[in-house]
Protein backbone atom coordinates (compact mmCIF):
# COMPACT_ATOMS: atom_id res chain seq x y z
CA UNK A 1 0.00 0.00 0.00
CA UNK A 2 1.28 3.45 -0.94
CA UNK A 3 0.26 6.38 1.22
CA UNK A 4 0.75 10.26 -0.31
CA UNK A 5 0.51 13.07 1.78
CA UNK A 6 0.86 16.68 1.52
CA UNK A 7 1.27 19.13 4.11
CA UNK A 8 0.09 21.97 3.74
CA UNK A 9 2.65 23.94 5.96
CA UNK A 10 6.10 23.16 7.12
CA UNK A 11 5.33 23.81 10.62
CA UNK A 12 5.55 21.05 13.09
CA UNK A 13 2.25 22.16 15.32
CA UNK A 14 -0.80 20.55 15.86
CA UNK A 15 -1.90 19.87 12.28
CA UNK A 16 1.26 17.68 12.15
CA UNK A 17 0.76 16.05 15.54
CA UNK A 18 -3.00 15.26 14.41
CA UNK A 19 -0.79 13.45 10.72
CA UNK A 20 1.44 11.65 13.00
CA UNK A 21 -1.13 10.51 15.09
CA UNK A 22 -3.47 9.11 11.87
CA UNK A 23 -0.47 7.66 9.89
CA UNK A 24 0.82 5.38 13.10
CA UNK A 25 -1.00 2.71 12.61
CA UNK A 26 -0.36 2.36 8.78
CA UNK A 27 3.65 2.77 9.28
CA UNK A 28 4.47 -0.62 9.74
CA UNK A 29 2.39 -2.21 6.29
CA UNK A 30 2.98 0.89 4.02
CA UNK A 31 4.91 2.85 2.29
CA UNK A 32 4.28 6.63 2.82
CA UNK A 33 5.95 9.94 0.44
CA UNK A 34 5.32 13.06 2.41
CA UNK A 35 5.66 16.58 0.84
CA UNK A 36 6.10 19.90 2.18
CA UNK A 37 4.55 23.00 1.35
CA UNK A 38 5.96 25.93 0.09
CA UNK A 39 9.16 24.24 0.10
CA UNK A 40 8.29 21.21 -2.46
CA UNK A 41 6.37 23.80 -4.46
CA UNK A 42 7.53 27.15 -3.66
CA UNK A 43 6.43 28.90 -7.05
CA UNK A 44 2.83 30.49 -7.50
CA UNK A 45 0.92 29.14 -10.74
CA UNK A 46 1.24 32.41 -12.59
CA UNK A 47 -2.50 31.54 -14.57
CA UNK A 48 -0.11 31.61 -17.83
CA UNK A 49 -2.45 28.57 -18.97
CA UNK A 50 0.08 26.44 -20.63
CA UNK A 51 -1.03 23.44 -18.36
CA UNK A 52 -4.08 23.42 -20.16
CA UNK A 53 -3.40 24.28 -23.74
CA UNK A 54 0.51 23.18 -24.15
CA UNK A 55 0.68 20.30 -21.76
CA UNK A 56 1.08 20.02 -18.11
CA UNK A 57 4.84 19.60 -18.86
CA UNK A 58 5.02 23.55 -20.16
CA UNK A 59 4.53 23.91 -16.67
CA UNK A 60 7.26 26.44 -15.51
CA UNK A 61 7.03 24.48 -11.94
CA UNK A 62 7.12 21.38 -13.75
CA UNK A 63 10.08 19.67 -11.98
CA UNK A 64 8.20 20.37 -8.50
CA UNK A 65 4.19 19.45 -9.77
CA UNK A 66 5.28 16.74 -11.72
CA UNK A 67 7.07 14.67 -8.65
CA UNK A 68 3.85 15.78 -6.58
CA UNK A 69 1.39 13.86 -9.65
CA UNK A 70 3.81 11.17 -9.85
CA UNK A 71 3.25 9.94 -5.98
CA UNK A 72 -0.30 10.73 -6.12
CA UNK A 73 -0.94 9.00 -9.12
CA UNK A 74 0.49 5.66 -7.93
CA UNK A 75 -1.29 6.15 -4.33
CA UNK A 76 -3.23 4.09 -2.91
CA UNK A 77 -4.78 7.08 -0.23
CA UNK A 78 -4.24 10.31 -0.40
CA UNK A 79 -3.99 12.57 2.84
CA UNK A 80 -4.13 16.06 2.70
CA UNK A 81 -3.42 18.16 5.75
CA UNK A 82 -3.85 22.24 6.28
CA UNK A 83 -4.54 24.22 9.67
CA UNK A 84 -7.26 27.19 8.71
CA UNK A 85 -5.43 30.48 7.97
CA UNK A 86 -8.11 32.85 8.00
CA UNK A 87 -10.87 30.57 7.87
CA UNK A 88 -9.58 28.62 4.38
CA UNK A 89 -6.51 26.10 3.82
CA UNK A 90 -2.98 27.66 3.96
CA UNK A 91 -1.63 30.08 0.80
CA UNK A 92 1.24 27.56 0.23
CA UNK A 93 -1.94 24.39 -0.60
CA UNK A 94 -3.78 26.83 -2.60
CA UNK A 95 -0.89 27.30 -5.01
CA UNK A 96 -0.15 23.44 -5.61
CA UNK A 97 -3.99 23.05 -6.65
CA UNK A 98 -3.66 25.85 -8.86
CA UNK A 99 -1.06 24.20 -10.43
CA UNK A 100 -3.07 21.32 -10.89
CA UNK A 101 -6.16 22.75 -12.80
CA UNK A 102 -4.84 20.07 -16.31
CA UNK A 103 -6.50 17.57 -13.62
CA UNK A 104 -9.75 18.74 -13.39
CA UNK A 105 -12.65 16.68 -15.20
CA UNK A 106 -13.42 19.58 -17.28
CA UNK A 107 -9.53 19.32 -19.32
CA UNK A 108 -7.79 15.88 -18.26
CA UNK A 109 -8.27 13.86 -15.29
CA UNK A 110 -6.29 10.98 -14.75
CA UNK A 111 -8.08 8.00 -14.52
CA UNK A 112 -6.13 6.88 -11.65
CA UNK A 113 -8.07 9.45 -9.32
CA UNK A 114 -11.52 7.56 -10.17
CA UNK A 115 -10.68 4.73 -7.99
CA UNK A 116 -8.86 6.62 -4.84
CA UNK A 117 -10.09 7.49 -1.73
CA UNK A 118 -8.60 10.87 0.48
CA UNK A 119 -8.27 12.33 3.66
CA UNK A 120 -8.21 15.55 4.98
CA UNK A 121 -7.00 16.95 8.09
CA UNK A 122 -7.43 20.12 9.24
CA UNK A 123 -8.17 22.19 12.85
CA UNK A 124 -8.56 25.61 13.61
CA UNK A 125 -8.88 27.21 17.64
CA UNK A 126 -12.30 27.86 16.49
CA UNK A 127 -14.36 28.42 13.12
CA UNK A 128 -13.04 27.73 10.40
CA UNK A 129 -12.30 24.00 9.81
CA UNK A 130 -14.77 23.07 7.81
CA UNK A 131 -14.26 25.75 5.15
CA UNK A 132 -10.67 24.81 4.81
CA UNK A 133 -11.38 21.17 4.26
CA UNK A 134 -14.18 22.63 1.75
CA UNK A 135 -11.15 24.27 0.04
CA UNK A 136 -9.57 21.44 -0.59
CA UNK A 137 -12.21 18.63 -1.08
CA UNK A 138 -13.45 20.91 -3.98
CA UNK A 139 -10.04 19.94 -5.86
CA UNK A 140 -10.29 16.61 -5.12
CA UNK A 141 -13.83 15.76 -6.03
CA UNK A 142 -12.70 17.58 -9.30
CA UNK A 143 -9.70 15.32 -9.92
CA UNK A 144 -12.35 12.06 -9.74
CA UNK A 145 -12.15 11.30 -6.40
CA UNK A 146 -15.51 10.40 -4.87
CA UNK A 147 -14.47 8.89 -1.23
CA UNK A 148 -12.69 11.61 0.92
CA UNK A 149 -12.70 11.53 4.57
CA UNK A 150 -12.56 14.89 6.66
CA UNK A 151 -11.32 15.43 9.92
CA UNK A 152 -12.22 18.65 11.44
CA UNK A 153 -10.71 19.67 14.91
CA UNK A 154 -12.28 22.42 17.01
CA UNK A 155 -9.39 23.19 20.00
CA UNK A 156 -10.93 25.45 21.32
CA UNK A 157 -8.11 26.06 24.17
CA UNK A 158 -4.99 26.76 22.88
CA UNK A 159 -2.85 26.40 19.41
CA UNK A 160 0.10 25.17 20.81
CA UNK A 161 -0.25 20.68 21.50
CA UNK A 162 1.55 20.92 24.70
CA UNK A 163 -1.13 23.55 26.09
CA UNK A 164 -4.28 21.48 25.29
CA UNK A 165 -5.80 19.89 28.33
CA UNK A 166 -5.44 16.09 28.62
CA UNK A 167 -9.09 15.92 27.54
CA UNK A 168 -8.75 18.05 24.38
CA UNK A 169 -5.87 15.75 23.66
CA UNK A 170 -7.34 12.95 24.02
CA UNK A 171 -10.55 13.52 22.38
CA UNK A 172 -8.30 14.55 19.36
CA UNK A 173 -6.62 11.60 19.63
CA UNK A 174 -9.88 9.14 20.02
CA UNK A 175 -11.31 10.92 16.74
CA UNK A 176 -8.38 10.26 14.94
CA UNK A 177 -7.67 6.42 15.83
CA UNK A 178 -11.12 5.55 15.06
CA UNK A 179 -10.94 7.53 11.59
CA UNK A 180 -7.42 5.46 10.81
CA UNK A 181 -8.71 2.32 12.15
CA UNK A 182 -11.65 2.55 9.80
CA UNK A 183 -9.13 3.41 6.68
CA UNK A 184 -6.26 1.00 7.84
CA UNK A 185 -9.31 -2.12 7.25
CA UNK A 186 -9.86 -1.32 3.62
CA UNK A 187 -8.79 -3.81 1.31
CA UNK A 188 -6.99 -0.98 -1.19
CA UNK A 189 -6.52 -3.28 -4.08
CA UNK A 190 -10.40 -2.85 -4.42
CA UNK A 191 -10.86 0.72 -6.24
CA UNK A 192 -13.24 3.20 -4.01
CA UNK A 193 -16.65 3.80 -5.43
CA UNK A 194 -17.08 6.21 -7.78
CA UNK A 195 -20.22 8.20 -6.45
CA UNK A 196 -23.34 9.80 -8.65
CA UNK A 197 -22.24 13.49 -8.54
CA UNK A 198 -18.66 11.90 -9.88
CA UNK A 199 -20.42 10.73 -12.77
CA UNK A 200 -22.99 13.49 -13.92
CA UNK A 201 -19.49 16.03 -13.45
CA UNK A 202 -18.21 13.44 -15.62
CA UNK A 203 -21.00 12.63 -18.07
CA UNK A 204 -21.35 17.04 -18.59
CA UNK A 205 -17.80 17.47 -19.26
CA UNK A 206 -17.45 14.59 -21.69
CA UNK A 207 -20.58 16.33 -23.43
CA UNK A 208 -18.56 19.55 -23.42
CA UNK A 209 -15.09 17.81 -24.90
CA UNK A 210 -17.53 15.84 -27.51
CA UNK A 211 -18.52 19.14 -28.94
CA UNK A 212 -15.12 20.37 -28.34
CA UNK A 213 -13.44 18.06 -30.31
CA UNK A 214 -15.84 17.84 -33.03
CA UNK A 215 -15.17 21.79 -33.74
CA UNK A 216 -11.71 21.54 -33.21
CA UNK A 217 -9.80 17.72 -33.24
CA UNK A 218 -6.33 19.68 -32.64
CA UNK A 219 -7.68 20.14 -29.13
CA UNK A 220 -5.42 18.71 -26.47
CA UNK A 221 -8.20 18.23 -24.04
CA UNK A 222 -10.58 16.55 -26.88
CA UNK A 223 -7.74 14.37 -28.03
CA UNK A 224 -6.97 13.59 -24.75
CA UNK A 225 -10.43 12.43 -23.87
CA UNK A 226 -10.53 10.70 -27.37
CA UNK A 227 -7.65 8.73 -26.52
CA UNK A 228 -8.82 7.56 -23.08
CA UNK A 229 -11.93 5.89 -24.95
CA UNK A 230 -14.43 8.15 -23.19
CA UNK A 231 -15.87 10.40 -25.96
CA UNK A 232 -16.84 6.72 -26.80
CA UNK A 233 -18.78 3.93 -24.48
CA UNK A 234 -15.22 4.19 -21.68
CA UNK A 235 -15.58 5.51 -18.93
CA UNK A 236 -12.33 5.86 -16.03
CA UNK A 237 -14.41 4.16 -13.35
CA UNK A 238 -14.16 0.95 -15.53
CA UNK A 239 -10.72 1.07 -15.88
CA UNK A 240 -9.91 1.04 -12.26
CA UNK A 241 -12.36 -1.54 -11.64
CA UNK A 242 -10.51 -3.53 -14.25
CA UNK A 243 -7.24 -3.23 -12.59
Amino acid sequence: MKITVINGTEKHGITYRLKEIFLERFHEKTEITEFYLPGDCPSFCCGCTNCIFRGEHTCKDDGYIQRIAASLLESDLVVMTSPAYVMHTTGAMKTLLDHFAYLWMPHRPAPEMFGKRAVIITQCAGAGAKSTAKDIRHSLSWWGISEIKIFTGKLMEDIVWEKLSDKKRHELTRKLNRLSEKLSDIHYEKPARVNALTRIKFLICRMMQKSSHEKDPECLDGNYWAKQGWLGNDRPWKASIGK
